[in-house]
């Protein structure tokens, strides 16, 4: 059969699957809307736990139902043992292959719930996840440095109550601001590969741990969340390298390379993530290893832009501003899962809400 007979659209660019109300990546703008909100006026004015409601149900929430939802992630702020044994043995494994992990082992435990898609059961499925997933990184994270878990301490915000829990103290007004921004802007990005793949696993009427396991599967590629973590040993690179940028970028554009953190599939103009991430990278970046690693990380987007017109995404400056909070490189990605679980679960939700099995075709080319 000749192929000529259907224009295929590899990787479905362009290709529009369904209609959703959760975000709306305007590619002529270069805008990211959640519900309606920009983004980056999200990011300046609410805080994570906020927009994670706005996603979730379509309206900010009041004052008591914020509450509400604090009380509730609170309450879920605890591991089970088990739990804690199977990521102590995971000590040496990726942290995203631990999480992936322990999202599986959380389903799998709650077991009167395994096949319940009710949406009042999936928010608190939700809720739960929200709750511990920084837990498990958190976990994990001290696992393989040799120290054990910290007790949890319902009084932070959750973003503290993760420093807290990995490092042991909470961030400066500085850091906090920039975490919470992070966490804003990296929550939800349309049909991209994860959510389209918690898509497709929700359409088959699975649970929602299962979608959320195989999303953070899809996450974890290069090509998708795994390119903050690209980005910073780029940057390691260039920061230890006796050539210059310039020469550097050279051959690797000689090679082919691609050069992570830049560049969009959707967003032709800019990715409007960008500043205001930015803008946290540069107050984080002070003494030397901040002005070493912020040097670099300009001009390499200074020359990604006049040499090759290619603008940088948001994780060209999310990257190294997790490295200058203090994050080991391999946490990124998962971070990266603590905000997506917020649109995870709402496309999740969405989709079971108008449910059809997603299963395309394909035109066969054998012979």
């Amino acid at each position: 059969m000749s192929s000529s007979k259907v224009n295929v659209a590899k990787g479905l660019e362009g290709v529009v699957v369904d209609t959703t109300s959760i975000s709306n990546v305007h590619a002529e703008k270069s805008q990211l809307y959640y519900r309606g909100e920009e983004v980056s006026a999200l990011a300046k004015d609410r805080t994570f736990d906020e927009v994670a409601f706005l996603l979730m149900k379509d309206r900010f929430p009041s004052p008591a139902e914020l509450e509400e939802f604090h009380v509730l992630e609170q309450r879920y702020r605890v591991l089970p043992e088990g739990l804690l044994v199977v990521l102590k043995g995971l000590k040496a494994a990726h942290p995203m292959d631990a999480l992936r992990t322990a999202v599986s082992y959380l389903g799998a435990e709650d077991l009167d719930r395994t096949f319940d898609n009710d949406p009042a059961t999936n928010w608190d499925k939700f809720m739960r996840l929200y709750a511990q997933i920084p837990l498990c990184i958190a976990a994990h994270y001290r696992f393989s440095k040799g120290q054990e878990v910290r007790k949890s301490k319902l009084y932070l915000s959750r973003s503290e109550h993760f420093f807290d829990q990995c490092f042991g103290e909470v961030p400066n007004e500085l850091t906090a601001k920039a975490f919470e921004a992070s966490m804003i802007l990296y929550a939800e990005h349309s049909f991209n590969a994860s959510t389209f793949t918690a898509r497709v696993i929700s359409s088959t009427t699975s649970d929602l741990y299962s979608a959320v396991t195989g999303a953070i599967g899809a996450l974890k590629g290069p090509l998708h969340g795994g390119a903050n973590e690209q980005v910073m040993y780029v940057l390691e690179e260039l920061m230890d390298s006796k050539d210059s940028v310039e020469v550097w970028l050279a051959q690797q554009l000689k090679d082919k390379r691609k050069i992570m953190g830049f560049g969009h599939r959707v967003y032709k103009k800019g990715d409007s993530r960008v500043p205001m991430m930015q803008y946290y990278l540069e107050e984080l970046s002070s003494g030397p290893k901040g002005e070493r690693l912020l040097g670099v990380h300009r001009e390499l987007e200074r020359l990604m832009r006049d040499q090759k017109g290619i603008l940088p995404n948001l994780d060209y400056p999310a990257g190294p501003a997790y490295y200058l909070m203090g994050f080991d490189v391999p946490l990124f990605t998962p971070i990266f899962v603590m905000s997506r679980i917020v649109g995870w679960s709402a496309h999740i939700i969405e989709q079971l809400a108008n449910n059809r099995i997603i299963r395309p075709l394909s035109e066969y080319i054998g012979r």
